[in-house]
């Protein structure tokens, strides 16, 4: 559902804006900022999104069969837990509408900028401000909170004469609903998360489907389900009942950690669980060959489907696990030299996680993009919400926080009360910039990749986007998440350089701003 654009966005815009904090994204991760902000008392601040609604990934990646992997009574907000959920794992719409619903409950739509899309972000060291530029005109904050999540920006496969293909060709995330796919010939290219919710869809519908498999994922059993009415009466109505259930989906969810995390071999009960599920499901010897993966369990994105392998047997859908040479004006040929002819192509290869483009476009104190400092060092963070060089910029979903196991969310959670609390330090300190000490970020990664060191992601023998181009896996958190709660639950000030108020250059005054709440309304910026 379309948004109108609000508040500072709707009309005039031909001069920088202030605000003292400027959220960068609303999904999840974003939503929830504003939302925290606005019980704090916080009431100057925006939300920049690209978009034209709230949802981020959920919002945009709108695929057949899209739905996910964890459990929806797990995956949302404690603050705001939904009795009404139809299906233990919940399904792309469901989960937008919840999302939705959030942001008018809480009413915070009023301080969203939509169709905003942020070219950059530039740090000033004369005004100790953040320069952003954006589509919708420039802002200046003291603070920025980057809510992009990192699901965001598609990744393109790089191979020769994809430029030149006359059919239709799209990314999953970027689904053509205008184009029938009805009785064509199809390519899928890719086999994780979306490619095996996509195959089933598909292979129902084409007349031929192609899947281009890389690497197999290991694919464990889904255990999805409607619930019953007499369930969804007792989410509702009966006291703790909701509560209680989703503490015990995130207990049986956080006992993977001892495998994934601390020792691999207690990883053999998955791993069984995913050969026997593989077994039962495809009974020809050379398919089943083909998508057994040569890892251990967990060393990838763990899957869940009741129905992608049952997909691949079906007789107009063909695995192909020779590789891709090229693709041609009408078809792609593999690295046997055979060559099949498509009419469209779903990319479905995932995201750009590591190397996202996004951080080509914030520049921090010394000048350098986020990008190029993750380049010449490693994707590195401080309890994945700050980052040296830096200044008064807080990351939700940084570095080191990804799961292998259960829900975003609750890791969100546990950033947005630090964040919170950072920005209460720095108003009730009178701070005017406030940046994590390299040394204590060094010291954090330090411990962060040793941690790292026994884990099945680094011994499961395999190569993952877990990992960044310096071999390092700076994407997952290494423990249990309530480790990570542990740690955030209170902005700690002595792991940052700080400067008041009263040491900082004179800001510029009388600048006319229009104000958040009423775009005919303008104040002097003091």
């Amino acid at each position: 559902m379309s948004r109108p654009v609000t508040g500072t966005a709707a009309a005039r815009e031909t001069s920088a804006r202030e605000i003292d904090t400027l959220i960068i994204g609303s999904g999840f991760a974003g939503l929830g900022a504003a939302i925290k902000l606005t019980q704090a008392g916080k009431t100057n601040f925006l939300v920049l999104e690209r978009g034209s609604d709230v949802g981020g990934t959920w919002r945009d990646n709108t695929y057949p069969g899209a739905a996910c992997d964890v459990p929806s009574h797990l995956y949302s907000y404690s603050f705001a837990l939904n009795p009404d959920w139809t299906r233990s794992f919940s399904r792309q719409p469901e989960i937008q509408r919840y999302i939705e619903s959030a942001s008018r409950r809480y009413n915070v739509l009023d301080k969203h900028v939509f169709d905003c899309d942020v070219q950059s972000a530039r740090w000033s060291a004369e005004t100790s401000r953040w320069v952003v530029e954006t589509t919708r005109g420039s802002f200046v904050a003291k603070i920025v909170v980057s809510a992009v999540g990192a699901l965001c920006e598609p990744s393109l496969p790089d191979i020769p004469g994809i430029e030149g293909f006359t059919g239709e060709i799209f990314h999953s995330a970027q689904w053509n609903h205008d184009y029938s796919l009805t009785g064509k010939r199809v390519a899928v290219i890719g086999t994780g998360a979306s490619a095996i919710q996509i195959v089933p869809q598909l292979a129902a519908e084409v007349g031929q489907l192609d899947v281009y498999q890389r690497t197999a994922p290991w694919i464990l059993p889904r255990a999805d389900r409607e619930y019953t009415a007499a369930e969804r009466l007792a989410f509702k109505y009966v006291p703790g009942f909701q509560k209680l259930s989703r503490l015990g989906i995130y207990l049986m969810r956080e006992s993977q950690v001892v495998g994934l995390a601390k020792a691999p071999v207690f990883m053999k009960p998955l791993q069984f669980t995913a050969e026997r599920h593989l077994r039962r499901q495809i009974k020809d010897r050379e398919l089943r060959r083909k998508v057994t993966p040569n890892f251990r369990i967990g060393c990838k994105r763990m899957l869940i489907s009741n129905n992608y392998y049952p997909a691949l047997t079906q007789p107009n859908v063909d695995l192909v696990t020779d590789g891709i040479a090229e693709v041609t004006a009408t078809g792609i040929v593999d690295n046997t030299g055979r060559a099949r002819e498509v009419d469209a192509i779903v990319v479905a290869t995932g995201f750009h996680v590591t190397d996202s483009p996004t951080f080509a476009g914030i520049f921090g104190r010394d000048g350098r993009s986020l990008a190029e400092v993750f380049d010449a060092s490693g994707q590195q963070g401080y309890k994945g919400s700050a980052i040296a060089n830096f200044p008064n910029m807080f990351f939700l979903v940084g570095p080191n926080t990804g799961l292998g196991h259960t829900s975003m969310v609750f890791m969100i959670e546990s950033q947005l009360r630090y964040v919170v609390d950072a920005i209460d330090t720095v108003e009730r300190n009178d701070i005017g910039t406030i940046e994590v000490r390299q040394d204590a970020q060094d010291r954090y990664n330090r411990d962060i990749q040793q941690k790292l060191s026994h884990s099945v992601w680094n011994n499961g023998g395999c190569a993952s986007w877990y990992l960044d181009k310096h071999g390092n896996n700076t994407t997952l958190w290494p423990g249990f998440t309530f480790e990570f709660r542990s740690i955030t639950r209170k902005f700690d000030l002595d792991a940052y350089d700080s400067v008041g108020v009263a040491d900082l250059p004179a800001p510029a005054v009388g600048a006319s701003v229009t104000t958040p709440d009423n775009d005919d309304e303008k104040v002097s910026v003091q």
